[in-house]
């Protein structure tokens, strides 16, 4: 397995986690009382859009070639760096 296919692997690994953790936030919110609920439900709408922001950068280290991938290294980590301190952000709030 080669460096690029390694770092796509745990990032790919990664982003599923945070889906989960998503996911478990939006079931939150469904037993949440109205005005919490629509708090939470903003929330996720952010994390939903830094998550499709995050899996389009995930893409294009896919479609990179190997010499390209470092390239797109530094792109890469800050949206997931923006992506975990949201999740983190909303976990906390949101307990």
């Amino acid at each position: 397995m080669s460096m690029k296919d390694a770092y796509y692997q745990k990032l790919k690994a990664k982003l599923d986690e945070w889906s989960a953790e998503i996911d478990a936030l939006k079931a939150k919110a469904n037993q949440m009382d109205a005005e919490a609920r629509i708090g939470l439900e903003e929330e996720i709408q952010r994390l939903r859009a830094q998550q499709k922001t995050a899996q389009a950068k995930l893409d294009e280290l896919r479609q990179s070639g190997e010499g390209a991938w470092e390239d797109l290294k530094a792109g890469l980590e800050t949206a997931w760096d923006t992506l975990r301190n949201a999740i983190d952000t909303a976990r906390t709030r949101f307990r």
